[in-house]
């Protein structure tokens, strides 16, 4: 079957009628296709595969990277990164049977799904997948064994590395019982310093200390207070602390502990269910404009990141976003959503293992833990995007009218940048849209973006819309004494290629100071916007 042509606009419209209704289930041996390929040739699905735990062996269907489209109009979200070159071969899918029980009510790795009375369990050693690997090509040929022996012997020296450390508390954690929190704070360097060096530092360490113990005292309450939480989150929240907090700001956990694992547990069957009745039909039971768009999305995920190059990283975005779309048929998918997904999947991912999440093979996780962090992502995406909603509606007025605020605002903080604008035809359509429509995802690091997260999230879920105006207004005033040297083309070229690469939690709190600022003195100046 051809595949459709991308649409020509990136909102997408979508019919949910045909999505709900009762299907048959017999489908997983029956369509063959590639989840993310361009190709007219039918192959084995990957989705279906990381779905299907086999004791098999199956050639994988390794899709294309599909370059990114470029960024020639004010209507385009998609980013001017290239798609990244993997310069590897991946390794042949094994798939080994589950019988060892667990604590998961349900799993999503097939067609066929646990009742949610039964549990199983599989130890990070036992449950193979090496879907997981980083995505490069399509390989037709059927495995041998000596492959099949060199992939076993390569996974497992995989799981040795210390970049892929799974901890081992994962089932407490995954059922809310326990989340990874530790009262003791890191060991520190021993480098010499100066004397004034010296108690600059102790004086850093005892106020992050302080600021340590008082989340530790927030968290373990037995009713967590939302408004101290709030507070203390401001200021950014602690590594090993994030995941828990962003689910309580969210409102997604309760903040009740007796709570928590019943609600935790009927949140991820809900969304299981979602999935089983969604993917009933295969490929044939999708909308297929909207599917065809998620799937040239997904690999241009975070380009260059190892995380969102690994196929099983792919497969959970792609059911996420294909399952909030026809959930939201008002707004269908757009692209963009596909970047506010990923803080949310690297935060949750952090509270299981011991490593870098950027690193990551999530494939190695136990099958329930990857479909808890899976769920958990998806619900607490879905109470973002709620917020913001009107920003991915047809004709997306809400970013429309934040780009025009924004214009408005600089105007008046900033009259020399915003002339200059204006002498050289520069409208703020041609550059603010994408920071609107990806909350400024494509010109700051994932790392950068969690830690103005936190304080989005303390701010309240309308700060993704109201604070981020005053955020982007003072991100685009921190450039103004060299946009004000460049014309149009310079102008254009450099706010499409920011020099962020190298910034910390630093440059971040500082424009989110800069933007509380704003917002302090303008948010009830509404007259300031002209344009209602």
């Amino acid at each position: 079957m051809s595949p459709l042509s991308p649409p020509a606009r990136p909102h997408i419209g979508l019919n949910p009628a045909n999505h709900f209704s009762s299907l048959p289930a017999e489908w997983a041996e029956d369509d063959a296709w590639d989840s993310t390929s361009d190709s007219e040739e039918p192959r084995q699905s990957s989705i279906i595969s990381s779905w299907s735990r086999h004791s098999s062996v199956t050639a994988p269907s390794a899709p294309r990277p599909v370059p990114r489209p470029s960024n020639n109009s004010s209507n385009s979200s998609s980013s001017n990164l290239p798609s990244p070159t993997p310069t590897s071969v991946p390794l042949p899918h094994i798939a080994q049977s589950q019988t060892t029980p667990s604590p998961t009510p349900k799993s999503m790795a097939g067609p066929s799904f646990a009742s949610p009375t039964t549990t199983q369990a599989v130890t990070p050693i036992e449950d193979i997948d090496l879907e997981g690997d980083i995505v490069i090509t399509d390989i037709d040929a059927e495995p041998d064994s000596h492959s099949i022996d060199a992939s076993t012997a390569s996974l497992a020296k995989l799981r040795q590395d210390k970049s892929y450390t799974v901890r081992g508390d994962v089932d407490d954690i995954v059922i809310g019982i326990s989340y990874p929190i530790s009262h003791q704070r890191s060991k520190a360097k021993n480098v010499p310093l100066t004397d004034e060096k010296s108690e600059k530092l102790m004086r850093e360490r005892s106020i992050k200390s302080n600021r340590r113990h008082k989340f530790f005292d927030c968290l373990s309450n037995e009713d967590v207070n939302i408004d101290e939480l709030r507070k203390l989150a401001w200021a950014g929240i602690p590594y090993d602390m994030r995941p828990m907090a962003w689910q309580l700001l969210l409102g997604y956990l309760p903040l009740p502990t007796p709570l928590r694992s019943t609600t935790l547990a009927r949140k991820r069957t809900e969304y299981h269910d979602l999935v089983q009745v969604t993917f009933a039909r295969g490929r044939e039971g999708l909308d297929q404009q909207i599917w065809h768009q998620i799937e040239i999305d997904v690999p241009r995920t975070r380009p260059g990141v190892r995380l969102w190059m690994h196929a099983a990283t792919q497969r959970c975005l792609e059911r996420m976003l294909y399952v909030w779309a026809i959930r939201h048929p008002a707004s269908g998918y757009v692209q963009g959503i596909n970047d506010l997904a990923t803080p949310f999947f690297q935060v949750f991912l952090s509270a299981y293992i011991d490593s870098d999440p950027e690193n990551f093979d999530p494939s190695i996780l136990p099958r329930h833990v990857l479909d808890a962090i899976e769920a958990d992502s998806f619900w607490c995406l879905s109470r973002l995007l709620d917020g913001i909603q009107d920003n991915y509606i047809f004709a997306q007025p809400g970013i429309q009218r934040s780009v025009r605020r924004m214009a408005e605002l600089v105007a008046r903080i900033d009259p020399p940048l915003s002339a200059h604008l204006e002498t050289q035809n520069v409208e703020f359509i041609q550059f603010a849209f994408r920071w609107m429509n990806c909350l400024l995802m494509r010109e700051i690091s994932v790392q950068n973006t969690i830690r103005m997260w936190d304080t989005y999230l303390a701010e309240g879920t309308d700060a993704f819309s109201q604070f981020h105006l005053y955020v982007c207004s003072a991100f685009l005033v921190r450039w103004s004494e060299k946009l004000r040297q460049m014309d149009f083309q310079g102008i254009i070229m450099f706010l499409q290629s920011l020099p962020t690469q190298n910034w910390g939690d630093h440059e971040i709190e500082l424009l989110l100071s800069e933007a509380f600022v704003l917002n302090s003195v303008w948010h009830n100046a509404q007259s300031h916007f002209n344009h209602q």
